[in-house]
């Protein structure tokens, strides 16, 4: 089936500012349209500046493949939510260093545990992190600084 082939392609394919989970993982493909073949990407925010970088990860991909007739769609509504990544995704994330986001239903909670130690006695340093979809957490227990993936 088409639709297997390409999300089996594209689960390769790296999030430019997070190498280390796919974008199928990150939940940045929403879908595949058989008819005609196109998937659907959102960014995780509104006015990513990687959203052009994973649309050419996803041509050339697609392209060596032989899939260049698939074609891409990029939609910001619904906006992107972080109940889209996958169990594998925040597992990624956490092994990586960064602490991933809440579901949409534990957004209020904003207990942020350590990717390091898992201790939850951390504070927000700077709402700025390394990339525009992190920010820089600290770590009280361990001292350790760490990124934590934004919710938009």
């Amino acid at each position: 089936m088409l639709r297997d082939r390409v999300m089996a392609i594209l689960a390769n394919v790296p999030d430019p500012e997070i190498p280390v989970i796919s974008i199928v993982d990150l939940g940045i493909v929403r879908e595949f349209c058989e008819d005609p073949p196109s998937v659907m990407i959102t960014p995780t925010y509104t006015g990513c500046p990687a959203t052009l970088a994973i649309e050419t990860s996803i041509r050339e991909a697609l392209d060596s493949a032989k899939l260049e007739y698939v074609d891409i769609k990029t939609s910001i509504s619904p906006p992107w939510t972080t109940d889209w990544i996958s169990k594998s995704g925040l597992k990624k994330l956490r092994d990586y260093g960064i602490a991933p986001p809440p579901r949409s239903s534990d957004l209020e909670k904003n207990v942020v545990a350590c990717p390091q130690c898992s201790s939850t006695m951390t504070k927000e340093v700077s709402r700025f992190g390394s990339t525009p979809c992190k920010a820089l957490w600290k770590c009280e227990s361990c001292k350790e600084p760490f990124d934590r993936f934004k919710c938009h």
